[in-house]
């Protein structure tokens, strides 16, 4: 049996507004099993936005301690992501997990990964999963080349990725 993947996350930031947008796409082998899997939440009492890509029950588990390291360290998002990154790392148990995670809040972005990286995204757009480039590409040149929202540069970016990745 293939293991289920797939996903599309979108995170555009303009002025001040930041959008997290998702395919809501679960993929095995080239059959989608599910077609809206909710893959962005709000954590820390509506102060913060994340989006995941890679395994689910993963995914949930770091988003759970990304909501006690946000408590932990008074909404400091930066730190936050940072400390997560470390324990990830580091931790016999979470070290194991599959995931990516794009987490934002009114002023910052940051890409998380396993490996301890904690990424800025330049020009303010970052994507992750199988169809992030996709996603990336569509946004960039949309910011660049538009006056649109960020909600409508993410919707249109993952409408262009969704034409173009079956994952």
């Amino acid at each position: 049996m293939e293991p289920i993947k797939g996903t599309t996350i979108l995170c555009v930031r303009r002025g001040q507004s930041v959008v997290i947008g998702g395919d809501g796409q679960v993929t095995q082998g080239d059959t989608i099993m599910k077609g809206d899997a909710r893959k962005v939440r709000r954590l820390h009492h509506n102060q913060v936005i994340a989006g995941f890509a890679g395994g689910t029950a993963d995914a949930f588990t770091l988003f759970e301690r990304l909501e006690k390291k946000c408590e932990e360290f008074s909404y400091n998002l930066k730190r936050s992501c940072v400390e997560l990154a470390k324990d990830w790392r580091t931790d016999k148990y979470l070290r194991r997990l599959e995931s990516m995670i794009i987490a934002a809040d009114k002023d910052e972005t940051f890409l998380i990964s396993g490996t301890g990286d904690v990424l800025e995204p330049q020009e303010g757009v970052v994507a992750i999963g199988s169809g992030g480039n996709f996603a990336l590409s569509a946004a960039k040149a949309l910011k660049r080349n538009s006056k649109l929202s960020s909600k409508e540069i993410a919707t249109e970016s993952l409408r262009i990725a969704a034409e173009l990745c079956i994952y």
